[in-house]
């Protein structure tokens, strides 16, 4: 399952799932890059963690001091390299978001947003630790998901992604609010409110969770 992005959602058939996204969706995703965008001083050194093929990172880049995007698909990077072909200040490279080749305190920023936390199938707490340990004292972390009022219009639009070839059949038996099973194997969970406060307990960060538009939940960290 951890391969799934990589080897059947990469590239062009990721880039497909926002095309043909419904307006409401269409909206969530804005916000929750204007939420990341609003984060970001002038000069910053942000890390987006799961780049895909630079939907996100292009705004950041544009921000940000410098950029830096990974992602374990090969072939969303080479398509995020033409989208983001001249941008001096962006890099990309080809990584496991749970052993991040970076040192200490590296980045201003570290983002993780469209539920990666969920979608990447690693575990949660090491994701986030991880994260932490690149990001300097003072700097921000920030992990988001699905808001629990989002499900109707998240599950109509993973019927889309189904209708459209990108993936299996949705199983109406085993999927649920906050989880999307499809038959070929595709799991989409949804890290809740009490279980980012969990997650995040002891760490050496201050850790808050926002609502956002009805449609995103954000965990923001502040490193100590």
């Amino acid at each position: 399952m951890g391969d799934y992005y990589s080897e059947k959602l990469s590239a062009e058939r990721l880039r497909r799932v926002y095309e043909i996204a419904p307006p409401r969706v269409r909206q969530y995703l804005r916000t929750e890059i204007d939420y990341v965008i609003e984060r970001i001083h002038p000069g910053e050194i942000v890390l987006e963690l799961g780049c895909g093929y630079g939907r996100v990172l292009g705004p950041i880049g544009r921000r940000a001091g410098q950029a830096v995007g990974i992602d374990t698909s090969l072939a969303s990077l080479m398509m995020a390299r033409g989208k983001l072909a001249g941008r001096d200040n962006v890099i990309l490279a080809l990584m496991d978001a749970s052993r991040l080749a970076f040192g200490r305190g590296v980045f201003d920023l570290v983002a993780c947003v469209q539920n990666g936390i969920s979608a990447f199938h690693v575990d949660q707490r090491s994701l986030i630790v991880e994260s932490i340990r690149v990001t300097r004292p003072g700097g921000t972390v920030l992990f988001s998901s699905y808001a629990e009022g989002f499900w109707d219009h998240r599950l109509e639009w993973f019927r889309l992604q189904s209708e459209a070839g990108l993936l299996g059949q949705i199983d109406p038996e085993k999927s649920n609010p906050g989880r999307i099973v499809c038959r070929d194997g595709f799991t989409a969970t949804t890290v809740s409110p009490e279980q980012f406060r969990k997650l995040t307990a002891g760490l050496t960060a201050r850790a808050e969770v926002f609502e956002v538009d009805g449609s995103s939940l954000f965990c923001e960290l502040k490193i100590r």
